[in-house]
């Protein structure tokens, strides 16, 4: 068969993950379909690094913006071009005369549930991505909670639908930290790295988008509950919050509540950084804080277990399906909670060592190999329908 990849994201936060290890455990696991990577220029290095895998991946180039209205005619007809036996669309935002057969990977609803603008820009975008799902001859979803949101918000027939875990990204964490022959080597660059980040005490440590459904206020409010707490705490009373992530501008109630506060000095947001650097983070902080009010996966998490760094986490969505019992779970809504949960993470040694343990265990579990073979299968029967 010829699989066609829309790959026009690879290089995006979260997304991006997803398509690079996916492509790369495919390549690796079948051995018998060709795939046409299908991205933007500036992506080259990233879908050429998949293409020298194997010689059956070829890659081509399309200019046009998944974001235009053109997108929904010139995209399809480039796709036509390739006479895919099926086509993947690794989002939910499926172009209107997109050919068939293909599969749909959706990742979340958290957008349509908690939309920064509702106008009637997003209502078309809702109907535009429920349409684009009940055409799709298979929709993967990444969690069995965005399984079920998938089905009731869309109405999607559940034979249609079908789970697949996403895994950590190997390339940020290949294996234990402490396991690793340079261990020496990481240590001294934490160091220098924080250093130039001028990061000299404690810290919790959050990373992610910065979105109303990632509860970040909550969060900080929490923060100043338990600074108050600890103030006079030999090793926490100096404790920070450092918040990684992008679209801090467009969510004003976050900085707001650091004013409100006044943890001015507290809480440092930190933006966009690359992996290398993102991982130290993970390695570093004495905690990782996720009270998200809606996840359709939980990554991030995850990635914080496999640094070796315990994890504070909702108890809504997917969160418990994927973390399992290796995390402290709180109510998002109860700003108190989270702060008592965060407490017990840091103060109750017994349970700060048996939450690292766990949370090594539990990231393990998920592979994209295993993710990949399911994928192929996908593909198999989708062709042959």
């Amino acid at each position: 068969m010829r699989i066609v990849f829309d790959a026009r994201h690879i290089r995006d936060f979260g997304i991006g993950t997803y398509i690079r290890n996916l492509l790369r455990a495919l390549v690796e696991v079948d051995t018998t379909n060709e795939y046409v990577l299908i991205g933007y220029r500036e992506s080259r290095v990233d879908l050429r690094a998949i293409a020298k895998l194997s010689s059956r991946v070829r890659v081509t180039y399309f200019e046009g913006r998944d974001d235009s209205w053109q997108d929904h005619v010139a995209f399809p007809w480039f796709l036509r071009q390739h006479q895919g036996d099926v086509y993947h669309v690794p989002i939910a935002w499926v172009p209107l005369f997109m050919p068939k057969p293909y599969v749909v990977t959706v990742h979340d609803i958290g957008f349509l549930l908690f939309p920064q603008k509702k106008d009637w820009r997003m209502q078309w975008r809702e109907r535009l991505i429920g349409r684009g799902l009940r055409r799709a001859d298979k929709v993967i979803a990444v969690s069995g909670a965005t399984q079920r949101d998938v089905q009731q918000f869309f109405n999607i027939a559940p034979e249609r639908l079908q789970r697949i875990y996403d895994a950590p990204d190997p390339d940020m964490f290949p294996m234990r930290a402490e396991d690793e022959p340079s261990r020496p080597n990481r240590v001294a660059h934490r160091k220098q790295l924080l250093e130039r980040f001028q990061i000299d005490s404690p810290f919790l440590l959050y990373a992610g988008s910065v979105r109303p459904q990632k509860n970040l206020p909550r969060l900080i409010e929490a923060f100043s509950v338990l600074r108050a707490e600890l103030a006079k705490h030999p090793h926490y009373g100096r404790l920070k919050l450092l918040i990684i992530g992008d679209e801090i501008s467009k969510n004003p109630a976050v900085r707001l509540a650091v004013l409100h506060t006044r943890l001015e000095d507290s809480v440092r947001f930190l933006g966009f950084v690359p992996d290398d650097t993102l991982r130290v983070f993970f390695e570093a902080a004495e905690a990782f804080v996720f009270p998200s009010l809606y996840e359709g996966f939980g990554l991030a998490p995850l990635e914080a277990m496999m640094a070796g760094t315990p994890v504070v986490a909702s108890n809504v969505s997917a969160l418990p399906e994927v973390l399992g019992d290796a995390a402290k779970y709180v109510n998002p809504e109860n700003v108190f909670e989270i702060s008592r949960g965060i407490h017990d993470v840091l103060l109750d040694s017994e349970l700060h060592t048996s939450l690292i343990e766990k949370g090594f265990a539990q990231a393990r579990k998920y592979s994209w190999g295993e993710a990949a073979k399911q994928v192929a299968e996908i593909y198999r029967q989708t062709a042959q329908r």
